[in-house]
């Protein structure tokens, strides 16, 4: 090995800050490969579906729709550097963590230490890199950026997502715009982002360090074996459990997440007929899709603790159903009014429950 490469290694591994954003952006560019440029008239396709998109969803929905934002079809690479840092509040508070608790890793502790804004770094990296190989939308992951930031599309996998399913692939674009769409109106409610972001830091700042797992974590950074394994399997910050004690922060933010989805589902029935034909077929590959979460969906909900499972999802849509069944549409208008309008886990399953908490109040 040169001494060039010796000198590129021990920069991108010696960088300042509490996160390693500078070998994250390494790792996720060698996992989502070369740019894939964009032909300029599938493009601009994407952005008439998707001002569509917005017609039709302002049209359906009692919530305030925010000025409409111009879409981005994008690629793989884009979206990856795009949504990096966008997702810092999923590890920064880690880093704040591993930062006081450090000196409980023992002996090791000087050596490792400065290993942890690394590890952070290429578990981001990994993460980031991974599901943009299957993102189709800013609103795929289900956690959204930290800020408002602009609508993407991944046009290579929702052109793959057709393809693979046999789907009519401007269906399927008007289709993705519309989940996007609909996401981007509850995401732009005063409080919906904001709650999000404090549940998962709130839940975050709530775990505990396992010292000896840690540091067998950092460990892995020095060898080169070790190394390439925490690459192709990182299984999540390994040193971190949760307790019993947050477990109703996790129950909060499993319940918002399918609240979000399903009544995103109940939006676009409203919003589709006469536009998507093929919407059954669409629906049940959407379905198959959640059943099978990907690789970088995995590592999210090990790196976190924060498993979401295809039932919850299920749980989100019929409870917006039910809802509506019971009590009308205007109904659901009251989901938006604040945080404890929102139904628990529990309530998900008894919307009757819900009602008397929340409607006879």
């Amino acid at each position: 090995m040169s001494d060039d490469l010796f000198a590129q290694l021990l920069e991108l591994f010696n960088q300042p800050g509490p996160v390693n954003w500078k070998l994250a952006g390494e790792v996720a560019k060698q996992l989502t490969g070369p740019a894939e440029p964009i032909d300029p008239w599938l493009a601009e396709e994407y952005q008439e579906l998707t001002r569509l998109a917005q017609l039709r969803v302002a049209e359906s929905t009692n919530l305030p729709i925010p000025e409409a934002i111009a879409a981005n079809p994008i690629d793989r690479a884009g979206w990856a550097q795009a949504n990096l840092r966008s997702l810092r509040y999923l590890v920064e508070p880690l880093a704040a963590k591993l930062a006081d608790q450090g000196g409980e890793m023992g002996p090791l502790d000087a050596v490792l230490r400065p290993l942890v804004p690394a590890l952070l770094g290429m578990q981001m990296g990994v993460m980031v890199g991974f599901l943009s190989r299957r993102v189709l939308g800013q609103f795929d992951v289900g956690l959204p950026a930290a800020e408002q930031s602009e609508l993407y599309l991944v046009v290579p996998n929702v052109e793959s997502f057709a393809a693979d399913n046999g789907l009519d692939p401007r269906q399927v674009r008007l289709w993705v715009a519309l989940h996007e769409v609909t996401h981007q109106a509850e995401f732009a409610q005063p409080w919906t982002r904001t709650h999000l972001v404090r549940l998962v830091t709130d839940y975050l700042d709530g775990l505990d360090l396992d010292p000896a797992a840690m540091s067998d974590k950092l460990q892995g950074l020095q060898d080169p074996e070790q190394l390439q394994r925490l690459l192709d399997d990182p299984a999540g910050l390994a040193g971190l459990i949760g307790s019993e004690a947050q477990r109703p922060l996790l129950e909060a933010i499993q319940a918002f997440m399918a609240v979000m989805e399903g009544y995103a589902d109940f939006l676009m029935d409203r919003a589709a007929p006469g536009l998507l034909p093929d919407l059954a077929r669409m629906r049940e590959a959407i379905d198959r899709r959640r059943s099978e979460p990907s690789q970088g969906e995995q590592l999210l909900n090990r790196l976190l603790g924060l498993e979401m499972k295809h039932r919850q999802y299920e749980l989100g849509a019929r409870f917006c159903q039910e809802i509506v069944r019971r009590w009308g549409e205007h109904t659901l208008d009251v989901l938006w009014e604040a945080p404890d309008r929102l139904p628990s886990l529990a309530e998900l399953e008894d919307p009757v429950a819900w009602a008397a908490r929340v409607l006879l109040d």
